[in-house]
């Protein structure tokens, strides 16, 4: 290795670093925002995809349905976070 590929790499990694600091210093600020973004996106999807159980009209249940065994697993966490203390479905019992 010369002189130069040592400076080429101590250079990318100065880069980096730079590049890192710059992403921290503009995402900072916006990561609750993004966070809860995501986060309202998922329970709109929770909804759509449990709208039929729930009593709601869906004209995609049919596809939505496939996806029923994947947000299992995160069930509890929605009905509680939409302020419903015990599961509103029959036939999942997670409380």
């Amino acid at each position: 290795m010369d002189k130069k590929d040592k400076n080429n790499q101590k250079d990318k990694s100065w880069l980096a670093k730079l590049e890192e600091g710059l992403h921290d210093y503009y995402v900072t600020p916006y990561r609750r925002s993004f966070a809860r973004a995501q986060r309202d996106e998922d329970d709109l999807f929770m909804l759509l995809v449990f709208a039929e159980s729930l009593g709601i009209p869906n004209p995609a249940a049919f596809y939505t349905m496939e996806l029923l065994p994947i947000v299992y697993d995160r069930f509890h966490e929605w009905h509680t976070r939409m302020g419903m203390e015990r599961s509103p479905l029959d036939h999942i019992s997670c409380c």
